[in-house]
């Protein structure tokens, strides 16, 4: 979550649509502020028939623009100058019928007007019926969008129960969401700007079976967190999990794997499109079944023996690439974690590993909560126990600092 004051100066056009989930833009316009940016709000008719204009004026203090044929704000060419003033137009929600406007280039109205005079980026926060998210002409209109400019981005939607009782993908991200991808998208004075960061997460699964597979305890918590924590810091991240229940960040791209070969090749095919930063927080199964069966294995014996295989280590085929990215691995155990962790850190070549106790109940695997020791070549420094995204933040602080002094 953004915190502090990170818009401060910054110039955001925020359109409000004519959707159900316009509520929701007063709570986006409030954490707006809140984060230091200046906010015009621009309403579409349909949006008034939701939520006032007052209500918006009152949270961005100032008049809301409704009107492309107002002739005050239009002596001075009022939707061009509009256009050039935002560094972003943020449409949230943008509906089914904002979205074909945007992708047939209409200039009906004065958000119609200002999307096709801007010069900066242009975000669609989706919020539609799940049913119109997926009709195939809504798609084809996302699509064409982004394959025409590359200055359109579109944020989510999100999936869930719906106003009109359905369920499915179509809501609008939550206003916190959006607020925090904006403070990440608005990043290039943060420290990682411009940098790619490839993260792997969670735990892999080694089928026995097509019902049954060998796998471990990690939740993938922490992975998911440092993601977060590197998004606000201006990183593009890449995240290649293992099967978790967690809802990816906002602005984080997730790659989603089974098992260890599977993390293995998406995770050496991100590094090589690009990697300055790598983390393995994976807890990748040591060995796999030499077979996996076709069909369910019955019960039959009394015993059952499987014939385990070792499993690639992807940190350390990564570190051991010709130019390889800033290497960072976690060690979790249950004894000599300091010592295990210089261990690791030699053998692997790492640049950095991040050792946790996970013999302790109240910490580690499926915990909200870490303690952790920063284990390098020239330090040993203990973290206390912090909830993981606050850890998160630490982590990355720590890690930027050691990636800087490498460059």
């Amino acid at each position: 979550m953004a915190s502090g004051a990170e818009l401060t100066g910054r110039r955001v056009v925020l359109v409000v649509t004519g959707g159900i989930a316009a509520y929701k833009s007063a709570e986006l316009t409030r954490l707006l502020v809140k984060q230091g940016a200046e906010v015009q709000v621009v309403m579409t008719e349909g949006a008034k028939a939701f939520i006032t204009p007052l209500t918006f004026q009152a949270l961005s203090g100032k008049p809301v623009r409704d009107s492309l044929l107002d002739p005050a704000a239009e002596m001075g060419m009022g939707h061009i100058e509009l256009a050039r003033w935002g560094e972003v137009i943020l449409v949230a929600p943008a509906t089914a019928d904002v979205i074909a406007k945007v992708s047939a280039g209409l200039a009906d109205d004065l958000f119609s007007t200002i999307a096709l005079a801007r010069r900066c980026p242009l975000v669609l926060a989706p919020a539609m019926n799940q049913a119109m998210w997926s009709n195939p002409v809504t798609q084809a209109n996302v699509s064409r969008l982004q394959k025409l400019d590359s200055q359109i981005h579109i944020w989510g939607p999100d999936d869930g129960d719906q106003a009109c009782g359905d369920i499915g993908p179509g809501r609008m991200l939550e206003p916190q969401v959006i607020c925090d991808q904006m403070v990440a998208f608005l990043a290039e004075d943060k420290p990682l700007h411009g940098k790619r960061v490839v993260i792997t997460a969670g735990p892999t699964r080694e089928r026995i079976d097509p019902v049954r597979f060998i796998s471990n305890d990690s939740s993938g918590k922490m992975g998911y967190a440092l993601a977060q924590a590197f998004v606000n810091c201006g990183a593009e991240v890449v995240l290649v999990s293992g099967p978790v229940n967690i809802n990816t960040p906002a602005g984080v791209e997730l790659h989603g794997v089974e098992s260890a070969a599977e993390m293995l090749e998406s995770a050496t095919q991100a590094v090589a499109e690009g990697c300055d930063i790598f983390v393995a927080t994976a807890a990748v199964a040591d060995y796999r079944p030499a077979s996996a069966a076709e069909q369910k294995v019955k019960k039959s014996a009394d015993a059952m023996t499987i014939e385990l295989v070792k499993n690639p280590d992807i940190l350390s085929e990564v570190a051991a690439l010709e130019h390889p990215p800033f290497c960072v691995g976690f060690a979790a155990e249950t004894q000599k974690v300091v010592e295990y962790a210089q261990q690791k850190l030699s053998r692997k070549k790492l640049k950095m590993v991040i050792a946790n106790d996970v013999s302790r109940s109240d910490i580690g695997f499926n915990s909200d909560h870490n303690a952790v020791t920063i284990v390098t070549h020239d330090k040993v420094e203990p973290v206390p126990k912090l909830n993981k995204q606050d850890l998160a933040e630490d982590l990355v602080k720590h890690i930027i600092a050691d990636y800087e002094k490498t460059l």
